[in-house]
Order: C-alpha cells, then sequence, then structure tokens
C-alpha cells in the first residue's frame, strides 16, 4: 500500500495534485487515511452497461472480450467504492458470462433483462452491507465489530463451537478492515484463505456449504456468505445458566468480555430469526444488568430476571415494526410516506427537502417490501433495512453535522440506534429560516410536463418545507395543503395559459403572505396555514 500510494503522488496523471496535495505531503499512516477520506460514491456513472445499450456491449465484446470485463471493474469500483475486491471479481465473471451468453441470442434486450439485472441489484445491496460494515469498523469499538461479526457467524454456522466461532469472528473482523482500507490485494488473498479454512472445516462448521465448496474462485467465497443458515444443535447447556448460575458474577468481574460473548454466541443460535440489532441489544441489556447487580450483596436475585428483561426488549422492537406496518396497511404506501416525511422533518429540519424526500422514500420502500411478509420475517425485514437506512443518515451527519438529537442516536449505541431514532421528537433549538413562497414550492410549467413520481416529489418538498415551518401544526392541516396545491396544478395544467395561471396564483400567495407579520411564510393571523387558493 505504501509503495502503491507513493506511485500515486509521484504521477502527474494519476493524481491532481490540488485535489490530494494535501495528502502526499503527510507520512504513510496519515497518507493512507487520507486517501480514504475521499473516497465516496460517484454520482456519474457509465451508460455502457445499461441493458437499453445491448448492441454496444456485444460490439465491444466482439471486438475484445478482455476490455469489456475490465470496463465492468473499473466501474462497478468507481459507482461502489465500499464494495469489497473479491465481490467485484466475481461479479466481474459473472458479468462476463452473462455477455457471453446474451450476445448469441436473437432477442439481446430481453436476455440481457433476465441475466444482468439480477447482478445488478447483487450489487446495489451487498455494496450497502458493505459499507455499512466498514462504518461499524470505523465508527464504534473494535468490541462491536466483533459482536457483530459473531452474531452473523452464528446464526450461519450454529453447530460450530464457541471457541471456533470466536477465532472465526475475529478473522472476519480484521478481514474486513483490510478491505474496508481499500487493500484489494489482501482483501482477496485473506477471503481466499479464509473460505478454504472454511471448507476444510465443514463437518464441524456447517452442513449447508458442501456445494459452495465444490465451486472454484471467485464463486466459492460469494456462495459460502448467501449460504443457508445451517440449524443449531442445543444439546449443550441452556441458555438459563446466565441467569440462573450463581458463579455469573465471579466470570463476570475475572473475564467480562469472554463470559458476554458466550451468551451472545448461545443467545444466536438459539434466535436465529431475530436481526442482528435486536440481538445486540439484548446483549447490551444483559451487560448492563450484570454491571448493576454484581455491586449487589445479592446478585442473583437481581439477574435472575434477566429473561423477562431479554423478552422484554424483543418484544417492543416487534410492536414498533407491527405499529409501523399496521400504519403501512391502513395508509397505503404513498401516505405512509408523507407520514415520514412529516416525522422525519420534525426530527432533522436541518436537512434539505430533497434530502428528507430521498431518505424518508428509501423507509417506505423498505416497508412496503417487508410489511407484506409473515410476523417473524417482518420483523427482521424492516430492522435489518433500517439499520442501513439509519447508517446512510449517520453518515450523512458525519460530512456534515445535522444536529445533537441525531449526533446522539449516531453515536451513543449501535444496537440502540433504531429504537433512538423512533423516540426522537421535534428538533426544539432548529429555527426556521424565512422562506418566500417560491422558494418553498417550485411553480411553473414544469409542473405540467412532470411524470407522476416526479410530481410527488414536488408535492412532498411541499410538505417538508411547510413542516420545518410550523412543526406542531396538526397533520391534517399539512394535508389539506397538500390536496389544494394538487388541485391548483391540476387546473392551471388544464388551463390554455397554464405558465400564466401558475405564476398568478404564486403572485397571490406572494401577496397573502406579505399580510402576515410572522416569521414563516405558511402562518397565519390565526396561527393556522393558509390554504392554496385554487380558483
Amino acid at each position: 500500500m505504501t509503495t502503491f500510494l507513493e506511485h500515486i503522488c509521484n504521477n502527474q496523471g494519476l493524481a491532481d495534485r490540488h485535489v490530494f496535495s494535501d495528502c502526499c505531503n503527510t507520512n504513510n499512516s496519515a497518507r493512507h487515511k487520507c486517501f480514504l477520506s475521499y473516497k465516496k460514491d460517484v454520482a456519474g456513472y457509465s451508460d455502457i452497461f445499461q441493458i437499453s445499450n445491448p448492441e454496444q456491449i456485444c460490439e465491444m465484446d466482439k471486438e475484445n472480450p478482455v476490455p469489456v470485463k475490465e470496463k465492468y471493474i473499473y466501474e462497478t469500483s468507481r459507482k461502489h467504492p465500499f464494495l469489497y475486491g473479491p465481490t467485484i471479481l466475481t461479479m466481474s465473471a459473472c458479468y462476463e458470462t452473462a455477455v457471453q451468453s446474451c450476445c448469441r441470442e436473437e432477442n439481446k434486450t430481453e436476455c440481457f433483462q433476465i441475466k444482468l439485472e439480477p447482478i445488478r441489484k447483487y450489487v446495489r445491496e451487498i455494496s450497502l452491507r458493505h459499507h455499512h460494515l466498514c462504518e461499524i469498523g470505523i465508527k464504534f469499538n473494535h468490541k462491536v465489530a466483533k459482536a457483530v461479526e459473531l452474531v452473523l457467524l452464528t446464526k450461519k454456522q450454529p453447530r460450530a463451537n464457541f471457541s471456533e466461532i470466536a477465532k472465526l469472528a475475529m478473522d472476519i473482523k480484521n478481514l474486513h478492515q483490510i478491505c474496508c482500507e481499500g487493500n484489494a490485494v489482501a482483501c482477496v488473498l485473506g477471503r481466499s484463505q479464509l473460505m478454504n479454512y472454511t471448507c476444510s472445516k465443514q463437518a464441524t462448521l456447517s452442513s449447508k456449504i458442501t456445494p459452495c465448496c465444490e465451486l472454484p474462485e471467485p464463486f466459492r467465497g460469494e456462495c459460502i456468505i448467501n449460504s443457508e443458515n445451517d440449524k443449531p444443535d442445543l444439546s449443550s447447556l441452556p441458555l438459563s445458566r446466565f441467569t440462573e448460575d450463581q458463579f455469573v458474577c465471579k466470570q463476570f468481574t475475572d473475564k467480562q468480555d469472554d463470559i458476554l460473548q458466550e451468551f451472545l454466541y448461545e443467545y444466536s443460535r438459539r434466535h436465529p430469526e431475530l436481526a442482528v440489532p435486536v440481538i445486540l441489544r439484548v446483549d447490551t441489556v444483559y451487560q448492563n444488568l450484570l454491571g448493576k447487580c454484581c455491586k449487589l450483596e445479592n446478585p442473583l436475585e437481581c439477574y435472575s430476571h434477566g429473561e423477562e428483561m431479554f423478552q422484554r426488549v424483543v418484544r417492543e422492537s416487534h410492536e414498533h415494526v407491527k405499529n409501523q406496518c399496521d400504519l403501512h396497511e391502513k395508509l397505503g404506501a404513498s401516505n405512509f410516506h408523507d407520514r415520514l416525511i412529516v416525522l422525519y422533518t420534525k426530527k432533522a429540519p436541518q436537512l434539505s427537502a430533497q434530502e428528507l424526500v430521498i431518505f424518508t422514500k428509501n423507509m417506505a420502500a423498505a416497508a412496503t417490501k417487508c410489511c407484506p411478509l409473515n410476523d417473524e420475517q417482518q420483523f427482521a425485514c424492516m430492522e435489518n433495512s433500517a439499520k442501513l437506512i439509519l447508517g446512510a443518515l449517520c453518515r450523512r451527519h458525519e460530512a456534515e453535522p445535522i444536529n445533537a438529537g441525531v449526533g446522539h442516536c449516531c453515536d451513543d449505541s449501535y444496537a440502540f440506534r433504531k429504537p433512538c431514532f423512533d423516540d426522537l421528537q421535534v428538533d426544539a433549538t432548529y429555527i426556521s429560516p424565512h422562506l418566500s413562497c417560491d422558494q418553498v414550492v417550485n411553480l411553473n410549467e414544469d409542473l405540467c410536463r412532470a411524470q407522476e413520481e416526479e410530481l410527488q416529489t414536488e408535492k412532498q418538498k411541499l410538505l417538508s418545507n411547510l413542516v420545518k415551518q410550523e412543526p406542531y401544526a396538526a397533520e391534517m392541516q399539512f394535508q389539506s395543503v397538500i390536496v389544494d396545491f394538487a388541485h391548483l396544478v391540476e387546473m392551471c395544467c388544464q388551463a390554455e395559459k397554464s405558465e400564466m395561471c401558475l405564476q398568478e396564483e404564486l403572485s397571490t400567495s406572494q401577496k397573502q403572505q406579505q399580510k402576515y407579520e410572522t416569521k414563516g411564510p405558511f402562518k397565519t393571523s390565526g396561527g393556522g396555514l393558509p390554504w392554496w387558493r385554487s380558483g
């Protein structure tokens, strides 16, 4: 890595000195961290791999197949800079196979749709997971990162004994750190060694990976990672020993990390249906319980209530997800999204309306995907989706602080991040800047040409801006403004001179705004929200 970075710094063509000069002027360790700070998703992505261009792809493949594969690796690495090297190599091989197969077909577009779309979908999803794992390693201490790996590994290979799982979890945590630091060669070699070791221990680790271990590199690793969870052998000591054994406090005092990791292992084996953050919440509750009880005269009396506390943590998390899904079913997808915009604009009003619409759109999409599942799957699906979505929000906060409440939820506890955001209330410290009507909503003829999704986005941006102005207003008031806005757009777009109609309505709203001596454009003299004039 040192040699690689030195080469970049010494090569005018590889590094724009105006961008990386600060990095190149530092020593090896600081230089590497500096370069990693520039590692961000690239918005501009080559359209050469769009399914709508099958002839162009096939022509490139026909002329010289190697550049097509290399171009795919290059563009995928740019688009997904946190995607691990071994996964990129695996997907490039899958891509190459799909292209060669489809270019022999008469209907190339249909073939590409069938074979390339799953690759793109998988890359998008796994990239989010890799980015999230990197964030955990950077933001939280090594114990949190190892705990996450221990839970994931135990759920995947619950037949393995604790010492084997603990060793593998540490190895995987260290491998993640290498991959997240951008050392692609070490990442690929480390993954290969880890998978070879896993395959050599099939008998004790998992009965589900045999087909994967018969595959060649680079497919073996990705196959093992996505293999089905094995079924646990629960003939060992019962979980109750962690809340009923009188020697628990001695173990906790002498080797705190060991007993907590073993509890995490045993609890994960018995609850594979639970998402990682929920299991970590239970583990945190157990750690805090022992920390309190082991200081008392009769600690057993105190921690013997542990099982009830574990059940309460799971039940409360489950009930919150169920309430969200019930609301999603009652309101419908679009209105549920609107509700999320209102809630999160109150929690994080410093975000732009556009950011809030996109962020809550991801949350609404998760509900649409997860809520139709059965009760157990719904719970895990929503929790797993939330950890990624909130992780992205926390990275946004890291780049540009939002507010103290968001910062607390992001930094305080990885396990309780979702409950913290769920309980977050209106940011009372936020003072909304005075916005004119045209800053709050875009009233021009483009609205008449907008697709339904674009029009919905404009309505939701208006909703977010209204909430920023009046965070304590009743939700029905917001909805009435949105309804009137929709009627206004519909009326003006049907008029002979739609642009003139929209501008007249904007002018009228601006005059109405000037009448009121208030801090916000949507406050009326009675403290309510004005309705858009609809004719």
